[in-house]
């Protein structure tokens, strides 16, 4: 049972992909969604057997390779960690899948789609599953694959094919930290099993990496290049930038993607190596600076986007922002508990977002929206559940899992600690704000899009309409339902041996006796937010543009975001596209073709038209050539017998 929950989405993925062209697009929905399902429920199950009756297990599948002491197996580590999230995959994967249906139902190559998307799934509980940094990394690698096949799936766009190569190309660079902190992870416990490493952390504090004849304490090391990797598919400042871009993929993949699987891989990992990042205070301060710092950059930049997907995309960049945020803490529980909620709140956004771009023919820009509450009121309802729980409002899951984060920070006690709940509660606000801005000007304002699409502006089909529902249901449920088990007092129960936290972090514990203030500050900042949101786009519409102008080189600085993509075309593409072009036109083609494959071409040609000189068709001409040949052979003989 458990090893068909991988299994069962890999089969789909195969089955229609190779006989796409043989099975309609029906069959290929009904294949990928019925193994999905399938999926989905014995990954439930799973859950709720580890969750009250502890199970927890490790099946080794069948040995990989063997190098010298170096042994591998295919195996999976099935504990309350690794299940958490294979629910969490297959539960909006699944939702995903059949909201593709009434998505891409007029998409051409609809069985393609449905593979990749399998396939993502796939190599995303493989990722969670393995029980060794070498076969999580194969699982990383896959889904660094998979998302820039369905980030470039529209790949006669030109703005997509660059989507999916830009975020192959930044994953690669994250990727390499994470390559990196393989092999030092290596060198230190000759061993990749994720148990034997914790068990040898002890004995190796203190000891140093010598790395070009620099040394490093080896534990920080390690966990700082593993961090690397982690900011490259959580988008981490710095390594964020094919985040935004990864919208020009369907909606579909942009949920799929932002919500439960690609994005959250870093977290996941960061988790799963809470025995390794325990051990080093550098590590650990590091990755809550980045976090906080993701948080309040990713913000403060969506305020001013007018894109519906980008606006949420950079909502995730925050939100990752928040977990990583708690995994600085130690709060990996906490961590967890934002990314099982965001999963839900996060997916429902995108496929809301989705339902208007549907029924407006594509369009994403909201100042081309409008007046969509009465023609699609409950896409509108859905949508504001959405949002809701993105600003952290009570009832709704963000509330629990974001807040318990931000007093966690407090928690601390740290001038890390602090920095970051100040830019945890600054980023409440502007969330909040962006998020009442994003509904108002797709929703409330006048309509603004082509009168040619009045009429045919409608609710979506039950195909996109029931996993809305569903996810809604999450949205507002998971955060209480969840929340004893995730972080309430006795959480390390429900967590076992599958997160490991030091008995002097103690910051999630001490979170749950934060003063009243400390609790109410992030609530009165979401409604603070959400009230400026109204004021400024609801009753004093022409306020954000007098503001706009008056603030214009910060508005530009959040509207350029931050100028990382300038800055980077600066630094490297500009000078690799001239190295490239240098290469290509001073190496390659005047050198290596010119003294090759040009050079021996032009000496043939050039020698063969001398030749065909003499293919004259006189035969004195030919006679005249015969004893010129007679004299130099009889010259040469002569020469030889003197």
């Amino acid at each position: 049972m458990i090893v068909a929950i991988p299994l069962l989405p890999l089969f789909a993925s195969i089955i229609v992909g190779l006989f796409s062209r043989r099975m309609g697009a029906a069959l290929a929905l009904f294949i990928t969604c019925l193994f999905m399902i399938i999926a989905s429920i014995l990954a439930i199950s799973l859950f709720l057997s580890v969750a009250l009756r502890g199970f927890e297990t490790t099946i080794t599948l069948a040995p990989w390779f063997t190098v010298g002491n170096l042994s591998i197996a295919w195996a999976m580590q099935v504990d309350t960690l690794s299940s958490v999230m294979m629910a969490i995959v297959c539960v909006v994967s699944t939702l995903v899948h059949i909201y593709s249906a009434g998505y891409m139902q007029d998409d051409a190559s609809l069985p393609r789609f449905m593979a990749y998307l399998s396939l993502f799934t796939f190599f995303m509980l493989a990722l969670v599953s393995a029980n060794n940094l070498l076969q999580m990394f194969f699982g990383w690698e896959g889904v660094g694959l998979a998302s820039y096949l369905l980030i470039g799936y529209w790949h006669h766009k030109d703005s997509a094919a660059r989507a999916g190569v830009k975020a192959f190309l930044v994953n690669r660079i994250g990727d390499f930290g994470f390559v990196l902190g393989i092999c030092a992870t290596y060198k230190m416990f000759g061993s990749l099993n994720f148990s034997e490493i914790f068990a040898m952390v002890p004995d190796v504090l203190g000891e140093e990496l010598v790395i070009f004849n620099w040394r490093f304490e080896a534990i920080t090391a390690i966990s700082l290049l593993l961090f690397v990797g982690a900011m490259g598919k959580s988008a981490q400042l710095g390594l964020h930038v094919w985040l935004p871009d990864a919208m020009e993929g369907p909606t579909p993949v942009s949920a799929l993607i932002h919500a439960a699987t690609m994005v959250t891989a870093g977290v996941f990992m960061l988790c799963r190596m809470s025995g390794l990042f325990e051990y080093s205070e550098t590590a650990l301060a590091t990755i809550t600076l980045f976090g906080a710092a993701t948080a309040f950059f990713a913000a403060s930049v969506a305020i001013t986007q007018n894109d519906l997907k980008r606006v949420i995309a950079y909502s995730t960049c925050s939100q990752l922002g928040y977990m990583v945020l708690a995994v600085g803490l130690s709060a990996y529980s906490a961590a967890m508990f934002h990314l099982t909620t965001h999963a839900f709140f996060k997916a429902l956004l995108f496929l809301a977002a989705g339902s208007l771009i549907h029924a407006l023919s594509g369009e994403q820009d909201m100042k081309r929206m409008g007046g969509l509450r009465s023609m699609m009121p409950l896409t509108y309802l859905l949508f504001w559940v959405g949002v809701l729980s993105l600003a952290g409002i009570p009832i709704f899951s963000g509330y629990y899992s974001k807040d318990i984060i931000l007093e966690s920070a407090w928690a601390s006690h740290t001038i890390v600690g602090q920095v970051a709940f100040l830019l945890g509660n600054i980023s409440v606000f502007l969330t909040a704000g962006y998020a009442t801005r994003m509904i108002i000007m797709s929703f409330h304002w006048l309509p603004r899009f082509e009168e040619k699409l009045m009429e045919r502006v409608h609710e979506s089909p039950p195909a996109m309409s029931i996993p809305l529902l569903l996810l809604a249901i999450g949205a507002i449920s998971s955060g209480f339902l969840l929340k004893d088990w995730f972080v309430g007092e006795g959480s390390g129960n429900f967590w076992r041996a599958s997160i490991f936290v030091e008995d002097y972090h103690t910051a999630l514990q001490d979170a749950h006796h934060s003063p009243r203030w400390v609790e109410v500050l992030p609530l009165f900042l979401s409604v603070l937010g959400i009230a400026a949101g109204f004021l400024c786009y609801q009753i004093f519409t022409s306020l954000p543009a007098r503001l706009a102008r008056i603030l214009r080189p910060i508005h530009q600085f959040l509207l350029e975001k931050w100028y990382f993509d300038k800055l980077y075309n600066l630094l490297f593409l500009r000078s690799a596209f001239s190295l490239a072009r240098a290469l290509w036109h001073g190496v390659d083609e005047k050198t290596i073709d010119a003294l090759g494959p040009d050079g021996i071409s032009t000496v043939a040609r050039r020698l063969g038209e001398r030749l065909r000189i003499m293919q004259s068709g006189y035969v004195y001409h030919y006679v005249f050539a015969i004893l010129i040949g007679v004299v130099v052979f009889g010259a040469f003989a002569i020469a030889q017998r003197l």
